[in-house]
């Protein structure tokens, strides 16, 4: 089909014009649908650069961002992402989801091409399509030149493109990336710990690195890694991060063991990185570089594959550190001593589900928090608070959700916990009295959650992507990302402080939001599902040792789901949906395995996307759900 013209309210990295499909004929242009907010979106980001640098002359990504969360949409908030994530081809600002829908758009991410006389001619959801992508890229490339239809130019930095002139330009805004000092200390921190000697250890994401600051909180001490994006050990000054997030400290006994004292979340390295402080040496303690995609998730720490740790801690009740696997919603353990690590809880299906650890349903684990028996944490996609306890029945451990309802519900509200709203909170930790604080990031809040009496309240508001909390001797550390500082949850200090904790903050009574992404409308009764999967030229499905494919289907709610749930190998299946519920979610997970059908030791991979489909019934509905994983909008 032809691909629909880009439209949208404002631009960067375009060099001061929007772009247009018309005036980049000639070019392939590759259109990424995400949101900053998306851990997997984040992964495409870092899959696509060295496309971009193969393909330099010929292809011209373009961002779309199409925002699943009211804060994301804003112009500082696509700025801020923009920066921090070094996002350096053109990004469009998709507010009202306006291209999502022209492009029937079902998930974050979710990849187009189109070739260069404007066809769209190969969709891809999800992550893992590199290697695809950039075979259909090449044949794309011979097709067209040999047509004559390939315009081939060296591309600049912010996209623009030196033989179009002015042809791009039309009636959109455009706007920079966001200003930092490049002299501040920190450039979009992410998280924070305090050393029993008070000194403040913050895992600087942008600038891949942790810097250590004295206990005042502002005196830089050190820093450890050299601030260049790398895997590098050794040591402080040679040693390489790449955006780094949660950081944890070991008890001093199992330090002592291990010779580190400090275990970091090497987010984007898909490592765990332990440093020693008193030498700076920083060395790498499990995970292997390369991002899970399936297979195994237990076994000797180095030997198992990771993906994005978001946050760790140690917990006495786990008798390791427990990691936030932020990549494929699951939570893992590791035993420093031991050397080993193991899933902890969930199925890698994105969502909301309580009960044994190894049957729930997270959302990107984002923060983790410890008090005594008891594990809090944030998912950030289901704007959720909950915590994991022993379960003394079944001698393994319990999830339970205290604040949160579903993939799409958020907003700003207090009051009892069944109608309190978060916004895509990122960090937790456990205040003096016992009460919770949730960095509520896209609230740009600090919120208050009472186990007693089962309330939110909010203590501060008006902050700039609030990304972690620590509790120190002087009151609470805000890291507040997008300001690049750490901040004093209460700037009047520890009396002020005590004031609010005894108050229990203020209550805010919000709307309750949800996503602009519109739900797909559906017939109860039976429904069919179909998923395409299409391998690129040269590979073939990889059916040696047993089926390619696999299917799992869930809802939520449950009962919306009557019949057609379950794991499969076949990507079709009827699903029967229930008379009588409004709608929810219904939950996909495919994969796919290829090969390489031109190769004597052909390089194997496996494709896997899930999607959370919001679905609403009506009688006039459609008894068809198609979901594009990798292939054309005709296949």
């Amino acid at each position: 089909m032809r691909a629909p013209e880009l439209t949208g309210d404002a631009w960067w990295n375009t060099g001061g014009a929007p772009l247009t499909l018309a005036g980049l004929r000639g070019k392939i242009v590759l259109l990424d649908f995400w949101t900053s907010g998306c851990v997997n979106c984040l992964h495409v980001l870092d899959e696509l650069r060295p496309l971009e640098d193969e393909f330099h002359d010929v292809l011209v990504t373009v961002g779309v961002h199409s925002p699943k969360f009211a804060h994301e949409g804003g112009r500082d908030s696509v700025a801020a992402a923009v920066a921090r994530y070094d996002v350096r081809h053109p990004v469009v600002s998709d507010p009202e989801m306006a291209l999502w829908q022209q492009y029937a758009v079902k998930a974050w991410p979710t990849l187009v091409l189109v070739d260069p006389e404007g066809y769209v001619v190969h969709v891809a959801a999800g992550e893992g399509h590199g290697e695809a992508l950039r075979r259909v890229i090449a044949e794309l490339v011979a097709t067209h030149e040999s047509a004559g239809t390939l315009r081939r130019s060296a591309l600049d930095r912010t996209g623009a493109d030196p033989a179009d002139g002015d042809k791009t330009a039309e009636t959109a805004e455009t706007d920079e990336t966001a200003e930092t000092d490049e002299d501040a200390p920190l450039h979009f921190p992410s998280k924070a710990v305090v050393t029993a000697e008070g000194r403040v250890l913050v895992a600087d994401t942008a600038r891949h690195s942790v810097a250590e600051f004295a206990s005042d909180a502002e005196t830089l001490l050190r820093r450890f890694g050299d601030g260049t994006r790398g895997a590098a050990d050794g040591a402080f000054d040679v040693a390489s991060f790449a955006e780094p997030s949660g950081l944890t400290l070991l008890p001093t006994h199992v330090a002592e063991r291990v010779g580190y004292h400090l275990l970091v979340a090497d987010t984007a390295n898909h490592l765990l990185r332990g440093i020693d402080l008193r030498t700076g040496a920083v060395r790498t303690v499990a995970g292997t570089g390369r991002q899970w995609r399936d297979g195994e998730h237990s076994g000797p720490a180095l030997d198992v594959d990771l993906t994005s740790p978001w946050d760790a801690r140690w917990w006495d009740a786990a008798g390791g550190v427990i990691v936030a696997m932020a990549g494929n919603h699951t939570l893992s353990v590791f035993d420093p001593v031991a050397g080993t690590i193991s899933r902890f809880a969930g199925t890698t299906v994105e969502g909301l589900r309580d009960g044994q650890a190894g049957e729930a349903f997270f959302a990107q684990t984002s923060g983790l928090a410890v008090a005594g028996e008891r594990l809090w944490l944030v998912d950030a996609e289901t704007s959720a608070l909950r915590y994991l306890e022993p379960d003394g029945d079944s001698g393994g451990f319990q999830v339970r959700t205290a604040v949160g309802h579903d993939l799409f519900t958020f907003g700003h509200r207090d009051g009892p916990a069944d109608r309190a709203l978060f916004q895509h909170p990122v960090d937790v930790t456990v205040l003096p009295d016992g009460a919770v604080a949730v960095a509520d990031t896209y609230n740009g809040a600090v919120r208050r959650f009472d186990p007693a009496e089962g309330t939110v309240t909010t203590l501060r508001q008006g902050l700039a992507e609030p990304t972690g909390l620590v509790v120190t001797d002087g009151g609470v550390l805000v890291v507040e990302s997008a300001a690049h500082r750490l901040r004093a949850l209460h700037d009047g200090g520890v009396a002020e402080a005590d004031r609010a904790e005894a108050a229990g903050g203020d209550v805010v009574d919000g709307d309750e939001l949800a996503v602009s992404r519109p739900a797909t409308v559906l017939a109860p009764g039976q429904v069919r599902l179909t998923v395409t999967f299409v391998p690129p030229p040269g590979e073939k499905l990889d059916d040696r040792y047993g089926p390619s494919t696999r299917l799992e289907v869930s809802a939520s709610p449950p009962e919306l789901l009557v019949d057609g749930g379950g794991v499969g190998t076949d990507l079709e299946r009827t699903l029967t949906l229930a008379e009588g519920v409004e709608g929810g979610v219904v939950q996909v997970v495919a994969q796919a395995a290829s090969c390489a059908s031109d190769a004597e030791h052909p390089v194997c991979r496996v494709t896997r996307q899930d999607w959370g489909v919001p679905v609403s019934l009506e009688s006039e509905g459609d008894r068809g759900l198609p979901l594009v994983m990798a292939g054309t909008p005709a296949e």
